[in-house]
């Protein structure tokens, strides 16, 4: 009798615990097949398939959740690496020595099969396994340089503004300090000037703080200010009422970001499945979270299962949903699709949603009112290149001088986003 765990090992999504070549150590040496291409647009189509399907659990150079996987064609031959991929198990009980030792060292861990991959797409897989994304360290310094400059070259951030503030006031106490040591010394010399008597009086007079502050000028000058006090603070909460920046809640499960997101480089479109075909981008059900915790069950706990984890389990054999506390909300008088921005705009996550991928508990990064979206619309060019959704559009552009903005394409529109 299989148990609803099982069951759940047994819906795995294929596209998980990718452990593509279990780990690709070896002591043969073997060609790489012409098939492997090391072609841009080969290298760019294997991207695809391996973020699809392998990057939850692998990365290149390095060990992740499986091994580092880049060399597996110099380790097996080709044709084998395919056969593997598409049915390891199969590979398995035909007796195979070397998938065997695989399948022994990472404690029997079934690779799910990938029989839906076309012979191109593993051509491609491993063309990007064994070329793609190299690391240029030179690069990396050219970056991080780029990264600062940017940063240096950027407007002046809100939380100095205060700073400037009171600045410019201790600026303006020095000045009157400055000046009441120019009367006093300025005093002190015309009384020992011979002087009329009215110059005398005007010269030795004191000055009467009471009248000053009962006098009509300074009874309007004070209530002028309190005034426009508490309209500027009643005008900044209405400025601010919806707006959730920095809301941060907890959430039912210590879900990390930074160490799924992060560390283990997990693609978001894994977990948030509707990001690049609908509106929304989905919260993940327990059954994703099963799809590596059948397996990795351990992470943070010494033995067996850690609390965190065990909420997943429970969840799952109680059939009850996780309760996640959304972060992210519009109004919905507002209308966003995921999809638009993601697939055909090739926007990145973290331009909405900042570092995710540096979170330990997600807080709402951006202010996404009206104006913070309108602004972006303003400077955010179109990604067109390579994508024939934007032809026409680029084609009715090309006599303007100024490149292609989301603006110029309908994208102050009311009705793009109220309708």
């Amino acid at each position: 009798m299989l148990s609803k765990r099982s069951l759940v090992g047994i819906r795995l999504n294929f596209q998980t615990l990718a452990v593509l070549f279990f780990m690709l150590i070896g002591v043969s040496a073997y060609a790489v097949d012409p098939a492997v291409a090391n072609s841009d647009e080969a290298i760019s189509a294997g991207k695809t398939v391996f973020n699809a399907n392998c990057k939850q659990c692998h990365k290149l150079d390095q060990k992740s959740v499986g091994p580092a996987l880049r060399g597996i064609t110099d380790r097996r031959p080709v044709d084998w690496a395919k056969s593997f991929i598409k049915n390891s198990q199969a590979v398995i009980a035909s007796g195979d020595a070397y998938a065997t030792a695989l399948y022994k060292e990472y404690n029997n861990t079934v690779m799910p099969s990938h029989e839906f991959l076309s012979d191109d797409d593993l051509n491609n897989l491993l063309a990007y396994i064994e070329y793609g994304d190299k690391v240029d360290p030179n690069a990396v310094v050219a970056g991080a340089e780029g990264a600062a400059a940017g940063a240096a070259g950027g407007g002046i951030p809100t939380e100095y503004l205060s700073v400037i503030l009171g600045v410019l006031v201790l600026v303006l106490l020095l000045i009157l300090v400055v000046l009441g040591l120019i009367i006093s010394v300025l005093t002190k010399y015309l009384n020992k000037q011979p002087l009329s008597e009215d110059d005398q009086e005007f010269v030795s007079q004191k000055t009467d703080f009471g009248k000053i502050f009962k006098s009509d000028a300074f009874i309007i000058i004070v209530t002028a200010l309190v005034v426009a006090l508490v309209a500027k603070t009643a005008i900044d909460g209405l400025y601010n009422v919806g707006v959730q920046q920095g809301y941060a809640p907890a959430q039912p499960i210590a879900f990390s970001h930074a160490l799924h997101a992060g560390q283990y480089e997990i693609a978001c479109q894994y977990c948030h499945t509707g990001v690049e075909i609908g509106k929304s981008a989905n919260i993940p059900s327990p059954n994703i979270c099963m799809n590596c915790h059948m397996h990795i069950q351990n992470v943070g706990g010494k033995e067996g299962i850690s609390p965190e984890i065990q909420k997943i389990y429970d969840a799952v054999d109680n059939n009850q949903p996780i309760e996640w506390v959304r972060v992210h909300n519009l109004p919905d008088l507002a209308y966003f699709n995921h999809s638009q921005h993601v697939a055909v705009g090739g926007i990145e996550c973290q331009t909405c949603h900042g570092p995710i991928q540096e979170m330990e508990v997600v807080a709402q990064h951006s202010s996404l009112t009206m104006g913070w979206c309108i602004d972006c619309h303003r400077q955010t060019e179109i990604a067109a290149e390579g994508n024939a959704y934007y032809d026409k559009l680029v084609q009715l552009h090309s006599d303007s001088k100024d490149a292609l903005k989301v603006k110029d394409i309908g994208g102050l529109e009311c009705a793009k986003c109220h309708y």
